[in-house]
């Protein structure tokens, strides 16, 4: 018998409040919706941090500062790539077939390089050691692990793209091409020399 009262008194409440809701708003008409407030301005286009120029400035400049061997070599090659994207190369007359075992990861590895951490200078000079011992040892596939570059922010893939240009750079290299997703993915670069 209580909570019927309680109920009819929190009923009365619920009425009272809202008729002094309905007498407030009595005068309130919804505003058209062609109508715009004078003065507002749309919003102005995202636009890019920076443009792809810009990006391809810097990655130049880091490479032009990595050391003697690139400052003053043949042009710095810009294939610039974005972190999920996939390295791809092979010099002319190499065949398709070679490229294709690669990709799939049918080499054997013979030596791996992690460059995570470096800035572009130690890992060029890391990765220019790493090649030139390796054609001394008559070793055939590396592995050289770079990154893929997604905590780069702007920038992009800064150590893969000094990578893909160094190793295009390279003579001994025939092909190179992303590892598979259980080796790397395209954090990882498989790099076929000459033998």
């Amino acid at each position: 018998m209580g909570r019927q009262g309680d109920e009819d008194k929190d009923g009365d409440e619920g009425e009272a409040d809202l008729e002094l809701f309905r007498r407030a708003m009595r005068d309130v008409r919804p505003l058209k919706g062609s109508q715009r407030i004078a003065g507002a301005r749309r919003r102005p286009p995202a636009r890019a941090r920076f443009a792809r120029a810009e990006r391809a400035a810097v990655l130049r400049e880091s490479l032009e500062s990595a050391g003697p061997a690139s400052a003053g070599s043949v042009g710095v090659d810009l294939y610039e790539v974005q972190p999920g994207d996939e390295l791809l190369f092979h010099r002319t007359g190499v065949r398709e077939t070679l490229l294709r075992r690669l990709r799939r990861g049918l080499y054997r590895v013979d030596y791996e390089v992690d460059l995570h951490g470096l800035t572009v200078s130690e890992a060029h000079t890391r990765s220019t050691a790493l090649l030139r011992e390796a054609r001394q040892r008559g070793l055939r596939c590396l592995r050289i692990i770079h990154g893929k570059g997604l905590r780069s922010g702007t920038r992009g893939p800064v150590l893969k793209n000094a990578v893909n240009a160094l190793l295009r750079r390279t003579d001994a290299v025939l092909a190179f091409a992303s590892a598979r997703p259980r080796a790397g993915g395209t954090g990882a670069t498989l790099v076929l020399l000459r033998s």
